[in-house]
């Protein structure tokens, strides 16, 4: 079932992100799934977008809770960046599954939108290290940004075992995120980002699921000495290609991709 509100009837905590310093267009829904993958507790959505003053940048994010509207305090949050599909709009609804799932598992989702129909489209020309690195930092901008707003509007959160989860493109600006700011992010899961290397260090946790199909640049990936240092994992899935790893997937495909990202959330 799906109900649009109104501004006075959405739950307080929602309402409350209504704070001097950010402007907020709110359009909320209330989506009761019945996802297969969103075990014995509807899910609550709420869609909205945030605006970045200083940069004069929209955010859309959609976030994901178990449907009981209270918030559980020390609820760990997870951050979900969505990979590049030349500025479509709902590009971060695109990983319902996987978002369903762990809201379920009564994790605090928030999927961000990084790619508005008026950007300039991704260089598929040049090193992509180099044509790229804008794009990924105003990803990471866009996730900095998030995690004030959340800082701010939903302080009983847990900001201190934050993950990060983010396919492709959206795994690329994750992994910059990680390597600018260490300090904030507790796991960082990527789902077959090809270009930005992910981060040698022991804090965060680096985790990667890889596709069947797609090759990483060189460097992308730990090597065998790095991964023992560092204690990073890497998992291969050999019947998952690059673009199913989101609402594409096949039910085995999902509940793959789901049981490695619970073991990487509990290990």
């Amino acid at each position: 079932m799906i109900r649009n509100l109104h501004l006075s009837l959405l739950p307080l905590w929602s309402a409350s992100i209504l704070f001097p310093l950010l402007q907020f267009v709110i359009c909320p829904t209330t989506v009761y799934s019945n996802n297969l993958y969103a075990p014995h507790h509807p899910v609550h959505i709420d869609t909205l977008t945030l605006m970045d003053s200083l940069r004069q940048r929209p955010i859309p994010i959609a976030i994901y809770r178990k449907n009981n509207l209270q918030l559980t305090k020390n609820q760990k949050v997870i951050i979900l960046n969505h990979g590049y599909n030349d500025n479509r709009r709902y590009s971060y609804l695109g990983y319902s599954f996987l978002a369903e799932y762990l809201a379920a598992k009564n994790y605090f989702v928030v999927s961000i939108q990084h790619e508005l129909p008026t950007d300039s489209l991704l260089p598929r020309n040049g090193i992509p290290q180099i044509v790229r690195r804008p794009f990924w930092e105003r990803g990471a901008d866009n996730i900095l940004y998030v995690i004030q707003s959340l800082r701010h509007s939903h302080p009983k959160l847990d900001f201190k075992h934050l993950t990060l989860i983010g396919h492709s493109n959206g795994g690329d600006m994750t992994a910059l995120f990680a390597q600018q700011h260490p300090l904030m992010v507790d796991k960082l899961i990527t789902l077959d980002n090809r270009r930005m290397p992910l981060p040698r260090t022991n804090h965060p946790q680096i985790y990667s699921l890889r596709s069947s199909d797609q090759v990483p640049d060189e460097g992308v990936l730990p090597d065998g000495a790095e991964i023992e240092k560092f204690k990073i994992t890497i998992v291969n899935l050999p019947h998952t290609a690059h673009n199913d790893m989101c609402d594409a997937a096949t039910t085995y495909q999902r509940r793959e991709m789901i049981r490695h990202i619970l073991k990487f959330l509990k290990d």
